[in-house]
């Protein structure tokens, strides 16, 4: 294998396209309709039936989906092939209520490594490569789905998992590994132990791939620059089947979406209204070719913009925007919006490290919105006038952000914990009470 590259379904024209989507769609809602009864009896509910979906211009008839129907639906609920014919499952990494599983055919699990292929070969990647997964593994999906894309691919595979920082950067120095995957806030912890061992000479990384959770286009240069690569985003979910659902080329202006596999749409959230090109609002994603958990109109509560604009690089799928913030992941404080990726904006922007923590609290029925702040060991040695400048500045430019004031605590280096997985950002002790 010289090179996994897919030309004739990557650059396929759009008409081909809407031709493989409109032909997959009708066959996939018979399928769901006949096999899974939880669905089926939502679409009873709302008067449609599978001969009324004849192409995608008939998708906005079928009802929704969100994570509550999976939930109400575990385990087996929408699980849509006997039970001999799933061969895995992969969960959630949430810890409340009840889990979200996703179940895979043999033929679901090829599909869905094809897709992670096409995202590594996006970000350089060839069967010389040497691909260093330290996403976690088991039942979260970003080391299997990595693993097998690498596979695919016939790079060299190091299934490292997460954790034991000082492992894998022997690792990586005396295998020569060339392509990082993990989550953007790990590869930022390797890359500030990386420089602080001296070792960017001993490292041979020319790309990453990053994703499972968010992060901005100033943390994408920090790690960049840190450890000389180009960091490449990488968006799934597991509900619809891991990493790989879409992802950067390299012009690097939004990630391309796997349209033979799913079809997105973006909706006002509101409403359920589906909205045109160009226009911001909730990503919902349909399955159109798994067999044991294809999921119709799901509502991912990703915030971002499609576009079908011609890319450079020749692939002529959809492209989303990175996700702009998460309707369940944003906090109102005050009765303002607030996202944790307009704090790390600010936070990169004045020269902080991608460490930090908010704490919400509440004290005498207001809301209490605190940062805190972690220091490069430089900032640490300033005297108690420039630190009070320090917290001033960063409550100016959050207020300016945010239209709030937040609290600031500037911490010495390294007090803040470290995430080897998916960084705890968010403390809303308002829950707690």
């Amino acid at each position: 294998m010289e090179h996994y590259y897919q030309p004739e379904i990557e650059c396929a024209s759009r008409e081909q396209i809407r031709a493989w989507q409109d032909e997959r769609l009708v066959k996939q809602v018979r399928h769901v309709y006949k096999n899974v009864p939880y669905y089926r009896n939502l679409m009873d509910q709302k008067g449609v039936t599978p001969d009324d979906i004849r192409s995608v211009d008939d998708l906005h008839k079928l009802p929704f989906l969100t994570k509550d129907d999976l939930r109400d639906a575990y385990p087996y609920g929408l699980l849509a092939v006997p039970l001999k014919d799933a061969v895995r499952i992969q969960s959630t990494s949430g810890t409340t209520g009840r889990r979200v599983v996703a179940f895979y055919t043999q033929h679901d699990l090829d599909l869905w490594e094809d897709c992670c292929a096409r995202a590594i070969v996006a970000a350089g990647g060839t069967n010389e490569d040497v691909v260093h997964v330290c996403y976690g593994y088991g039942l979260f999906t970003g080391g299997p789905g990595l693993n097998g894309g690498s596979h695919k691919v016939g790079s060299l595979t190091l299934p490292m998992s997460s954790g034991n920082t000082d492992r894998q950067i022997q690792f990586m120095c005396d295998l020569g590994s060339t392509i990082l995957c993990c989550t953007p806030s790990y590869a930022a912890y390797l890359a500030e132990t990386i420089c602080e061992r001296g070792l960017q000479d001993k490292i041979k990384l020319k790309a990453g791939i990053f994703g499972a959770e968010a992060w901005t286009q100033e943390m994408r240069r920090d790690i960049e620059q840190k450890l000389g690569i180009k960091a490449y985003d990488i968006y799934g979910l597991t509900e619809i089947s891991g990493p790989g659902v879409s992802f950067e080329c390299s012009e690097q202006t939004g990630m391309h979406i796997n349209e033979d596999h799913f079809i997105a749409e973006v909706i006002d959230p509101a409403t359920g209204e589906v909205l045109p090109d160009g226009e911001k609002g909730e990503l919902v994603f349909t399955s159109i070719t798994k067999q044991a958990f294809p999921l119709l109109r799901y509502r991912t509560k990703d915030i971002c913009v499609l576009t079908h604009e011609k890319c450079s690089c020749g692939r002529t799928h959809v492209k989303m925007s990175k996700p702009m913030g998460r309707s369940d992941d944003m906090l109102i404080v005050k009765g303002v919006n607030v996202f944790p990726s307009q704090i790390e904006t600010v936070l990169l922007n004045k020269g902080y490290p991608a460490n930090y923590q908010i704490v919400v609290t509440r004290v005498n029925n207001s809301d209490v919105l605190e940062v805190q702040v972690e220091m490069t060991p430089e900032m640490f040695s300033d005297t108690v006038s420039d630190m009070d400048r320090r917290e001033k500045e960063l409550r100016d430019a959050l207020k300016s952000m945010l239209g709030i004031y937040a609290k600031i605590t500037l911490v010495a280096p390294k007090t803040i914990t470290r995430s080897e997985g998916k960084a705890v950002r968010v403390i809303d002790k308002r829950n707690l009470y």
